[in-house]
Protein backbone atom coordinates (compact mmCIF):
# COMPACT_ATOMS: atom_id res chain seq x y z
CA UNK A 1 0.00 0.00 0.00
CA UNK A 2 1.44 3.41 -1.06
CA UNK A 3 2.17 5.51 2.02
CA UNK A 4 -0.44 8.31 3.43
CA UNK A 5 -3.25 6.28 1.83
CA UNK A 6 -5.54 4.95 4.82
CA UNK A 7 -6.73 1.65 5.62
CA UNK A 8 -10.55 2.01 6.37
CA UNK A 9 -11.82 -1.23 5.65
CA UNK A 10 -13.22 -3.09 7.81
CA UNK A 11 -11.36 -6.83 8.35
CA UNK A 12 -12.60 -10.34 9.16
CA UNK A 13 -12.23 -10.54 12.99
CA UNK A 14 -14.67 -13.67 13.74
CA UNK A 15 -13.60 -15.98 16.82
CA UNK A 16 -12.60 -18.42 14.15
CA UNK A 17 -10.52 -15.95 12.26
CA UNK A 18 -8.57 -14.58 15.60
CA UNK A 19 -8.16 -18.09 16.22
CA UNK A 20 -6.59 -18.71 13.19
CA UNK A 21 -4.35 -15.52 13.66
CA UNK A 22 -3.13 -16.48 17.01
CA UNK A 23 -2.21 -19.89 15.92
CA UNK A 24 -0.15 -18.58 13.49
CA UNK A 25 1.68 -16.48 15.56
CA UNK A 26 2.03 -18.91 17.84
CA UNK A 27 3.35 -21.11 15.47
CA UNK A 28 5.77 -18.23 13.98
CA UNK A 29 7.36 -17.57 17.84
CA UNK A 30 8.22 -21.52 17.48
CA UNK A 31 9.75 -21.63 14.49
CA UNK A 32 11.63 -17.92 13.69
CA UNK A 33 14.73 -17.30 15.71
CA UNK A 34 15.09 -13.85 14.50
CA UNK A 35 13.22 -11.70 16.48
CA UNK A 36 12.76 -9.36 13.00
CA UNK A 37 11.07 -11.62 10.81
CA UNK A 38 9.06 -12.63 14.06
CA UNK A 39 7.72 -8.85 14.37
CA UNK A 40 7.09 -8.65 10.41
CA UNK A 41 4.91 -11.96 10.44
CA UNK A 42 3.04 -11.08 13.44
CA UNK A 43 2.61 -7.26 12.15
CA UNK A 44 1.43 -8.90 8.65
CA UNK A 45 -1.39 -11.57 10.62
CA UNK A 46 -2.45 -8.58 13.03
CA UNK A 47 -3.28 -6.48 9.92
CA UNK A 48 -5.66 -8.93 8.16
CA UNK A 49 -8.23 -8.75 11.00
CA UNK A 50 -7.25 -5.06 12.28
CA UNK A 51 -6.60 -2.00 10.55
CA UNK A 52 -3.11 -1.32 11.22
CA UNK A 53 -1.96 1.81 10.04
CA UNK A 54 1.21 2.62 12.71
CA UNK A 55 2.59 -0.93 14.26
CA UNK A 56 5.38 -0.77 17.34
CA UNK A 57 7.59 -2.46 19.34
CA UNK A 58 8.77 -0.68 22.26
CA UNK A 59 11.33 -1.74 24.53
CA UNK A 60 12.62 -0.19 27.66
CA UNK A 61 15.49 -0.69 29.18
CA UNK A 62 15.25 0.50 32.69
CA UNK A 63 19.28 0.86 33.26
CA UNK A 64 19.76 3.73 30.75
CA UNK A 65 15.87 5.12 31.32
CA UNK A 66 15.67 4.83 27.66
CA UNK A 67 13.28 3.68 24.61
CA UNK A 68 14.83 1.53 21.42
CA UNK A 69 12.40 0.40 18.63
CA UNK A 70 13.61 -2.64 17.35
CA UNK A 71 11.26 -3.07 14.59
CA UNK A 72 8.20 -0.28 13.75
CA UNK A 73 6.08 0.26 10.61
CA UNK A 74 4.48 3.65 9.87
CA UNK A 75 2.77 5.13 6.63
CA UNK A 76 3.24 8.27 7.10
CA UNK A 77 6.04 9.58 9.18
CA UNK A 78 9.66 8.95 9.66
CA UNK A 79 11.22 5.96 11.67
CA UNK A 80 11.14 6.33 15.03
CA UNK A 81 14.41 7.22 17.05
CA UNK A 82 15.22 6.22 20.32
CA UNK A 83 14.90 8.46 23.15
CA UNK A 84 16.06 9.04 26.47
CA UNK A 85 14.81 10.69 29.67
CA UNK A 86 11.35 7.79 29.73
CA UNK A 87 10.53 9.06 33.32
CA UNK A 88 10.87 12.74 32.07
CA UNK A 89 8.47 12.08 28.85
CA UNK A 90 4.95 12.39 28.35
CA UNK A 91 3.92 9.38 26.14
CA UNK A 92 1.79 6.62 25.08
CA UNK A 93 4.19 4.17 25.96
CA UNK A 94 5.18 5.45 29.00
CA UNK A 95 1.29 5.23 29.92
CA UNK A 96 1.02 1.35 29.18
CA UNK A 97 4.11 0.51 30.33
CA UNK A 98 3.74 1.96 33.94
CA UNK A 99 0.34 0.88 33.96
CA UNK A 100 1.22 -2.75 33.28
CA UNK A 101 -1.24 -3.52 31.63
CA UNK A 102 -3.18 -3.12 28.09
CA UNK A 103 -5.00 0.45 27.07
CA UNK A 104 -6.99 2.46 24.46
CA UNK A 105 -6.60 5.64 23.77
CA UNK A 106 -9.07 7.72 21.51
CA UNK A 107 -7.70 10.80 19.44
CA UNK A 108 -11.20 12.96 21.26
CA UNK A 109 -9.63 11.64 24.87
CA UNK A 110 -5.91 12.99 23.62
CA UNK A 111 -5.27 16.68 25.58
CA UNK A 112 -5.18 19.43 23.60
CA UNK A 113 -2.33 21.33 22.49
CA UNK A 114 0.04 19.12 24.51
CA UNK A 115 2.47 17.98 21.88
CA UNK A 116 4.70 15.81 24.06
CA UNK A 117 1.69 13.30 24.30
CA UNK A 118 2.48 12.08 20.65
CA UNK A 119 6.22 12.30 21.07
CA UNK A 120 7.16 8.30 21.16
CA UNK A 121 4.76 7.82 18.40
CA UNK A 122 3.59 10.76 16.51
CA UNK A 123 0.44 11.92 16.35
CA UNK A 124 -2.43 9.82 18.15
CA UNK A 125 -4.03 9.19 14.86
CA UNK A 126 -8.03 8.39 15.80
CA UNK A 127 -7.42 5.50 17.82
CA UNK A 128 -4.41 3.69 19.50
CA UNK A 129 -3.78 0.35 21.35
CA UNK A 130 -0.94 -0.69 23.60
CA UNK A 131 -0.14 -3.89 25.95
CA UNK A 132 2.84 -4.26 28.09
CA UNK A 133 5.41 -6.88 27.37
CA UNK A 134 5.73 -8.92 30.43
CA UNK A 135 8.70 -11.13 31.08
CA UNK A 136 8.84 -12.78 34.89
CA UNK A 137 6.77 -9.58 36.16
CA UNK A 138 8.91 -7.54 34.83
CA UNK A 139 8.05 -4.92 32.18
CA UNK A 140 9.93 -5.10 29.06
CA UNK A 141 8.02 -2.94 26.91
CA UNK A 142 4.80 -2.19 24.55
CA UNK A 143 3.54 -3.41 21.75
CA UNK A 144 1.31 -0.23 20.33
CA UNK A 145 -0.83 -0.39 17.42
CA UNK A 146 -2.94 3.06 15.88
CA UNK A 147 -5.37 3.45 13.47
CA UNK A 148 -5.97 6.55 11.63
CA UNK A 149 -8.99 5.76 9.61
CA UNK A 150 -12.15 5.65 12.31
CA UNK A 151 -12.04 5.70 16.50
CA UNK A 152 -14.68 2.66 15.84
CA UNK A 153 -12.50 0.53 13.83
CA UNK A 154 -10.85 -0.94 17.31
CA UNK A 155 -12.80 -2.08 20.39
CA UNK A 156 -12.23 -2.97 23.84
CA UNK A 157 -12.60 -6.47 23.23
CA UNK A 158 -9.62 -6.29 20.39
CA UNK A 159 -7.10 -5.48 23.93
CA UNK A 160 -7.54 -9.12 24.75
CA UNK A 161 -6.31 -9.81 20.85
CA UNK A 162 -3.05 -7.45 21.52
CA UNK A 163 -2.66 -8.74 25.16
CA UNK A 164 -2.47 -12.67 24.11
CA UNK A 165 -0.17 -11.38 21.10
CA UNK A 166 2.05 -9.26 23.47
CA UNK A 167 2.55 -12.95 25.84
CA UNK A 168 3.98 -14.32 22.45
CA UNK A 169 6.49 -11.31 21.81
CA UNK A 170 7.57 -11.63 25.15
CA UNK A 171 7.81 -15.14 25.22
CA UNK A 172 9.97 -14.66 22.12
CA UNK A 173 12.50 -12.41 24.24
CA UNK A 174 12.32 -14.41 26.83
CA UNK A 175 13.61 -16.94 24.98
CA UNK A 176 16.13 -14.65 23.39
CA UNK A 177 17.36 -13.36 26.14
CA UNK A 178 18.25 -16.61 27.43
CA UNK A 179 20.13 -17.74 24.48
CA UNK A 180 21.65 -14.21 24.86
CA UNK A 181 22.92 -15.30 28.69
CA UNK A 182 23.66 -18.85 27.20
CA UNK A 183 26.00 -17.48 24.34
CA UNK A 184 27.90 -14.67 27.03
CA UNK A 185 28.41 -17.70 29.87
CA UNK A 186 29.88 -19.97 26.91
CA UNK A 187 31.92 -16.88 25.66
CA UNK A 188 32.96 -16.40 29.29
CA UNK A 189 33.89 -19.99 29.98
CA UNK A 190 35.74 -20.41 26.86
CA UNK A 191 37.60 -17.42 27.84
CA UNK A 192 38.01 -19.13 31.21
CA UNK A 193 39.45 -22.08 29.78
CA UNK A 194 41.70 -20.63 27.56
CA UNK A 195 43.10 -18.77 30.37
CA UNK A 196 43.74 -21.61 32.33
CA UNK A 197 47.52 -22.25 33.02
CA UNK A 198 46.38 -26.56 32.48
CA UNK A 199 45.36 -28.15 29.36
CA UNK A 200 41.95 -29.44 29.37
CA UNK A 201 40.70 -31.85 26.92
CA UNK A 202 36.91 -33.47 26.27
CA UNK A 203 37.60 -36.81 25.20
CA UNK A 204 35.87 -39.79 23.84
CA UNK A 205 35.87 -43.00 24.03
CA UNK A 206 40.12 -42.50 24.13
CA UNK A 207 39.56 -39.73 20.78
CA UNK A 208 39.97 -36.02 21.49
CA UNK A 209 36.84 -34.13 20.86
CA UNK A 210 38.03 -30.61 21.91
CA UNK A 211 40.78 -28.96 23.86
CA UNK A 212 41.67 -25.47 25.20
CA UNK A 213 44.33 -23.26 23.64
CA UNK A 214 46.95 -24.67 26.89
CA UNK A 215 46.85 -27.98 25.48
CA UNK A 216 48.54 -26.49 21.80
CA UNK A 217 50.86 -24.99 24.05
CA UNK A 218 51.93 -27.87 25.99
CA UNK A 219 52.71 -30.28 23.18
CA UNK A 220 53.61 -27.90 20.48
CA UNK A 221 50.84 -27.58 18.18
CA UNK A 222 49.46 -24.75 16.10
CA UNK A 223 45.73 -25.66 16.21
CA UNK A 224 42.54 -27.21 18.15
CA UNK A 225 41.95 -29.05 14.61
CA UNK A 226 45.52 -31.41 14.83
CA UNK A 227 43.70 -32.61 18.07
CA UNK A 228 40.12 -33.31 17.42
CA UNK A 229 38.89 -36.66 16.36
CA UNK A 230 42.47 -37.99 16.80
CA UNK A 231 43.65 -41.10 19.11
CA UNK A 232 44.95 -40.09 22.43
CA UNK A 233 47.82 -42.12 21.36
CA UNK A 234 49.55 -39.27 19.68
CA UNK A 235 50.61 -38.08 23.03
CA UNK A 236 51.88 -41.45 24.11
CA UNK A 237 55.45 -42.15 23.07
CA UNK A 238 55.08 -45.91 22.41
CA UNK A 239 51.98 -48.15 22.45
CA UNK A 240 52.38 -50.14 25.46
CA UNK A 241 52.32 -46.75 27.71
CA UNK A 242 48.95 -45.78 25.74
CA UNK A 243 47.66 -49.92 26.26
CA UNK A 244 49.18 -49.41 30.40
CA UNK A 245 47.45 -46.10 31.39
CA UNK A 246 44.18 -47.08 29.58
CA UNK A 247 43.65 -49.95 31.73
CA UNK A 248 44.80 -48.07 34.64
CA UNK A 249 42.49 -44.90 34.01
CA UNK A 250 39.27 -47.38 33.38
CA UNK A 251 39.67 -49.29 36.50
CA UNK A 252 40.28 -45.61 38.48
CA UNK A 253 37.00 -44.45 36.45
CA UNK A 254 34.98 -47.62 36.76
CA UNK A 255 35.32 -47.64 40.57
CA UNK A 256 35.89 -44.02 41.59
CA UNK A 257 34.86 -41.89 38.58
CA UNK A 258 38.09 -40.26 38.58
CA UNK A 259 41.95 -41.44 37.09
CA UNK A 260 44.79 -39.23 38.38
CA UNK A 261 48.18 -40.36 37.58
CA UNK A 262 51.85 -39.03 36.41
CA UNK A 263 53.49 -40.21 33.58
CA UNK A 264 55.92 -38.95 30.93
CA UNK A 265 54.42 -37.33 27.40
CA UNK A 266 55.39 -36.64 24.31
CA UNK A 267 55.11 -33.57 22.50
CA UNK A 268 55.02 -33.01 18.73
CA UNK A 269 58.95 -32.65 18.28
CA UNK A 270 59.03 -35.97 19.93
CA UNK A 271 60.13 -34.42 23.84
CA UNK A 272 59.10 -36.07 26.41
CA UNK A 273 58.04 -34.20 29.87
CA UNK A 274 56.32 -35.06 32.78
CA UNK A 275 53.00 -35.04 33.16
CA UNK A 276 49.97 -34.72 36.05
CA UNK A 277 46.84 -35.75 33.79
CA UNK A 278 43.37 -35.83 35.93
CA UNK A 279 40.18 -37.26 34.57
CA UNK A 280 37.01 -36.85 35.78
CA UNK A 281 33.91 -39.20 34.08
CA UNK A 282 30.19 -37.38 32.56
CA UNK A 283 28.93 -40.62 31.79
CA UNK A 284 28.22 -43.28 35.03
CA UNK A 285 26.55 -46.04 32.77
CA UNK A 286 29.67 -45.74 30.21
CA UNK A 287 32.60 -43.81 32.15
CA UNK A 288 34.91 -43.91 29.33
CA UNK A 289 32.01 -42.64 26.94
CA UNK A 290 32.80 -39.39 27.96
CA UNK A 291 35.76 -38.02 30.01
CA UNK A 292 37.05 -34.40 30.99
CA UNK A 293 40.99 -34.59 31.25
CA UNK A 294 43.33 -31.81 32.74
CA UNK A 295 46.72 -31.66 31.50
CA UNK A 296 49.69 -29.87 33.90
CA UNK A 297 53.31 -29.86 32.90
CA UNK A 298 55.51 -30.67 35.65
CA UNK A 299 58.77 -30.05 34.88
CA UNK A 300 59.71 -27.78 37.32
CA UNK A 301 57.99 -29.85 40.05
CA UNK A 302 60.12 -32.75 39.27
CA UNK A 303 63.57 -30.58 38.74
CA UNK A 304 62.69 -28.83 42.12
CA UNK A 305 62.00 -32.89 43.41
CA UNK A 306 65.69 -33.71 41.96
CA UNK A 307 67.45 -30.46 43.25
CA UNK A 308 66.10 -31.31 46.39
CA UNK A 309 67.15 -34.58 46.38
CA UNK A 310 70.76 -33.77 45.31
CA UNK A 311 71.21 -31.25 48.04
CA UNK A 312 70.25 -33.92 50.27
CA UNK A 313 72.72 -36.44 49.27
CA UNK A 314 75.22 -33.89 49.24
CA UNK A 315 74.64 -33.20 52.58
CA UNK A 316 74.90 -36.67 52.99
CA UNK A 317 78.24 -37.01 51.34
CA UNK A 318 79.75 -34.11 53.89
CA UNK A 319 78.70 -35.20 56.43
CA UNK A 320 80.15 -38.25 56.16
CA UNK A 321 82.76 -36.88 54.97
CA UNK A 322 83.26 -34.86 58.22
CA UNK A 323 82.93 -37.72 60.47
CA UNK A 324 85.48 -39.51 58.45
CA UNK A 325 88.18 -36.69 58.81
CA UNK A 326 87.12 -36.05 62.63
CA UNK A 327 87.38 -39.67 63.22
CA UNK A 328 90.90 -40.08 61.17
CA UNK A 329 92.61 -37.07 62.04
CA UNK A 330 93.40 -37.89 65.33
CA UNK A 331 95.15 -41.26 65.00
CA UNK A 332 96.36 -39.45 61.74
CA UNK A 333 98.04 -37.11 63.38
CA UNK A 334 99.83 -39.65 66.17
CA UNK A 335 101.18 -41.43 63.27
CA UNK A 336 103.09 -38.70 61.87
CA UNK A 337 104.17 -37.44 65.33
CA UNK A 338 105.91 -40.55 66.18
CA UNK A 339 107.01 -41.29 62.79
CA UNK A 340 109.05 -38.59 62.87
CA UNK A 341 110.36 -38.80 66.19
CA UNK A 342 111.70 -42.17 65.12
CA UNK A 343 113.47 -40.61 62.15
CA UNK A 344 115.08 -37.94 64.28
CA UNK A 345 117.00 -41.36 66.44
CA UNK A 346 120.65 -42.12 65.54
CA UNK A 347 119.93 -45.41 66.99
CA UNK A 348 117.43 -46.48 63.67
CA UNK A 349 119.48 -48.51 60.67
CA UNK A 350 119.00 -47.55 56.96
CA UNK A 351 116.55 -49.83 56.17
CA UNK A 352 114.33 -48.80 59.63
CA UNK A 353 114.29 -45.45 58.39
CA UNK A 354 113.16 -46.03 54.72
CA UNK A 355 110.30 -47.89 56.39
CA UNK A 356 109.80 -44.68 58.80
CA UNK A 357 110.15 -42.28 55.88
CA UNK A 358 107.67 -44.24 54.13
CA UNK A 359 105.31 -44.64 56.95
CA UNK A 360 105.38 -40.92 56.94
CA UNK A 361 104.58 -39.89 53.35
CA UNK A 362 101.59 -42.47 53.44
CA UNK A 363 100.52 -40.67 56.41
CA UNK A 364 100.75 -37.30 54.82
CA UNK A 365 98.61 -38.40 51.77
CA UNK A 366 96.18 -39.04 54.32
CA UNK A 367 96.58 -36.09 55.89
CA UNK A 368 95.71 -34.99 51.90
CA UNK A 369 93.01 -36.59 51.55
CA UNK A 370 90.93 -35.76 54.97
CA UNK A 371 91.91 -32.55 53.83
CA UNK A 372 90.33 -32.60 50.33
CA UNK A 373 87.15 -34.56 51.94
CA UNK A 374 86.76 -31.53 53.89
CA UNK A 375 86.40 -28.68 51.44
CA UNK A 376 83.79 -31.01 49.06
CA UNK A 377 81.25 -28.76 48.05
CA UNK A 378 80.37 -30.74 44.77
CA UNK A 379 80.97 -34.35 43.89
CA UNK A 380 80.93 -36.61 40.88
CA UNK A 381 81.03 -40.54 40.66
CA UNK A 382 83.47 -42.70 38.83
CA UNK A 383 83.27 -46.40 37.62
CA UNK A 384 84.92 -48.98 40.16
CA UNK A 385 86.02 -52.43 39.56
CA UNK A 386 83.07 -54.61 40.98
CA UNK A 387 80.29 -52.62 38.71
CA UNK A 388 80.71 -50.02 41.49
CA UNK A 389 80.55 -46.20 41.49
CA UNK A 390 82.84 -44.13 44.62
CA UNK A 391 83.12 -40.26 44.73
CA UNK A 392 86.12 -38.92 42.71
CA UNK A 393 87.41 -36.90 45.70
CA UNK A 394 90.52 -35.39 43.46
CA UNK A 395 87.70 -33.80 41.25
CA UNK A 396 85.66 -32.59 43.78
CA UNK A 397 84.74 -28.46 42.91
CA UNK A 398 81.84 -26.30 42.76
CA UNK A 399 82.03 -26.39 38.55
CA UNK A 400 81.80 -29.97 38.45
CA UNK A 401 78.15 -31.85 36.96
CA UNK A 402 76.27 -33.99 40.14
Amino acid sequence: MAPGKIKNLKRNRSPGKTIEILFKISEAVGNTDNLEELYKVIHHRLDEILNVNHFYIALYDEEKDAIFFPFHVKEKEKTSEPFFDFKAVLSYTKRVIQSRKPMIFYEAEAPKGNAVMGQAFGNLGKIRMGAPLMINERVKGAILIQNDGSERDYEKEDLALLTSISRHIALALERKESEEQLANHRRMLEKILKSLPVGIALVQNRVFKWVNHEMLFLFGYESPRDFENQSTRMIYSNDEDFERVGQNIYQSVITGGTADYEIDLVKKDGTLFPVHIRLNSRDDENPMAWTIATFTDISQRKAGEKEKFEKEKLQGVLEMAGAVCHEINQPLQAILGYSELMLMGHESRPMEKKALRSIKSQAARLDKITGKLSGITHYRTVDYPGNTKIIDIWGVGKDMEH
